[in-house]
């Protein structure tokens, strides 16, 4: 029975771009280790995780689980052979945007686990874009030979599928954080407001990130926010995401800003630090947000925060898509007085949006969970056996 007295236990070393202090990976790997250890409970398996970091004492002591070096092959080895399994993911791990060595190191990975007779796992992915077609035979391979394989949305299940994955191996779920819950003792509402004390302006969250090498699109981001703060004073609160290069660019865009925002509104830099669940309380309590960052925008879902994205990359579009909601704008083009206009609307009418998106944004945190509930099911049977 899976709710056995004396658990079974299961070693399974996770691979992804962890230790690198970028909220949002370092949120996927907290979600993805919150629901293995819950499924686990609830099929009577103990998951022992072993993470492959970049810092793996920072990893340790954050997450209390056995970290490694990600890129030193003695220890890489190790843990796999003393291993149950693999599991690769989630995140944007298998594209060549970024640089042409991931999709070989993450398929490597996947590789020598798969050599060694491990059982792999790919847990919400996003799978692409692949501009080299020589790597999709990397990508291939290592799928087709995994036990089980979940993506974060249908565009990454049809590049798969047009590598040659069949289709009934890819299951289509959400990104991980959307399963992520505030810190315990923790809630999205501030401290009550003083009953004689006039409201407070609306808090606007902003996650921005260097894109464009002109600063152009910064520059575009900073005349919108402008805009807004003439038509409505705001509170505009910077969530860096990705330190310190998220901190810079928000900097900069506070400089452009300076003298020039109406109603008596303000901007400030706000540091979290590096919990993950922490920027997500922060974010919980902003009234709306706009977003750069992808998991700056799940996020704000996860917590029903109104959100207008800033598109970068398709994986942004892809997201919003699940929402039924369009990006205001992108990287290459931004109207300020359009942002200003539907921010607005967002902020006069939160429980509008929130109304409208809830059934959607409730059905992805529950698919959330699945592959925690699928992997720990075949690792409970392949321990039964």
């Amino acid at each position: 029975m899976g709710t056995s007295r004396h658990p079974q236990i299961r070693r399974i070393v996770i691979s992804g771009y962890y230790g690198f202090h970028n909220s949002g990976d370092e949120a996927v790997l907290k979600s993805i280790l919150l629901a293995l250890e819950e499924e686990g409970k609830a099929q009577g398996v103990q998951i022992q995780p072993i993470v492959l970091s970049a810092d793996p004492d920072w990893t340790s002591r954050m997450y209390g689980v056995e970290a490694v070096r990600r890129m030193h092959p003695a220890d890489l080895w190790k843990a796999l052979k003393g291993s149950d399994g693999l599991i690769s993911g989630g995140g944007s791990l298998l594209q060549d945007v970024t640089s042409a060595k991931t999709i070989p190191y993450y398929t490597g990975v996947m590789k020598l686990a798969q050599l060694l007779g491990k059982p792999t796992f790919a847990y919400s992915q996003g799978i692409g874009p692949v501009n080299r077609r020589w790597m999709d035979s990397f990508i291939r391979g290592v799928m087709n030979r995994s036990a089980y394989v979940s993506v974060r949305d249908s565009e990454s299940a049809a590049l798969l599928g047009s590598i040659g994955v069949p289709s009934d191996r890819i299951d289509i779920v959400p990104d991980p954080v959307m399963g992520l819950p505030l810190p315990a003792g923790t809630s999205a509402v501030g401290q009550a407001a003083d009953a004689f004390s006039p409201p407070a302006a609306p808090l606007v969250g902003v996650s921005l990130r260097h894109w464009r090498s002109d600063g152009a699109d910064l520059e575009r981001a900073a005349d919108a926010l402008v805009a807004l703060s003439k038509r409505m004073p705001v509170r505009l609160r910077f969530l860096p995401f990705h330190t310190p290069s998220d901190t810079v660019a928000s900097e900069q865009v506070m400089e452009r800003l300076r003298g020039r925002l109406g109603n008596g509104s303000t901007a400030e830099l706000t540091a979290p630090g590096d919990d993950p669940q922490q920027m997500l309380l922060a974010v919980s309590r902003c009234d709306a947000l706009l977003g750069m960052r992808l998991h700056a925008l799940i996020y704000a879902a996860g917590q029903m925060v109104p959100m207008l994205g800033l598109s970068y990359d398709p994986k942004i579009d892809q997201f919003l898509g699940r929402l039924g909601i369009k990006a205001i704008g992108t990287t290459e083009q931004l109207d300020a007085e359009q942002f200003a206009e539907a921010a607005h609307l967002l902020l006069s009418d939160k429980e509008s949006w929130q109304a409208k998106h809830k059934p959607a944004i409730d059905l992805l945190k529950q698919q959330s969970q699945r592959p925690a509930q699928q992997i720990v099911h075949l690792l409970r049977h392949t321990l039964s056996r």
